[in-house]
């Protein structure tokens, strides 16, 4: 298993980003795929949530109308889609599977900051 985590960067508060993951070594399309972060001094947290079929997402509350999860089956990747960046959307945010297994991408980091 393997997955490998990309598009981070610094952006200017109310900026967008737009983050993809490439998955390997499992069936992809069986799996519901989610995207993880991880901020200085506090735990990985779930931020989206999205079905093995595509049809079905989920946003924690705090980006809830900000961002959205997408998935092409065809190129076994997923998308994280980031508007109305908020500097507390810092963080180094990671894919993986739904309940996650191991192990972790490295993980690609995302700065908001004027």
């Amino acid at each position: 298993v393997q997955f490998v985590e990309s598009g981070g960067g610094l952006v200017q508060p109310g900026g967008s980003l737009r983050l993809s993951c490439a998955a390997s070594g499992f069936t992809f399309s069986s799996y519901v795929m989610s995207w993880y972060r991880q901020a200085p001094g506090k735990e990985r947290e779930l931020v989206a949530v999205i079905g093995s079929a595509g049809g079905s997402t989920d946003y924690a509350d705090s980006v809830k109308g900000r961002f959205t999860i997408s998935r092409d089956k065809a190129k076994n990747t997923v998308s994280l889609q980031m508007n109305s960046l908020k500097p507390e959307d810092t963080a180094v945010y990671y894919c993986n599977r739904r309940p996650p297994t191991s192990p972790w991408g490295q993980g690609t980091q995302v700065t908001v900051s004027s």
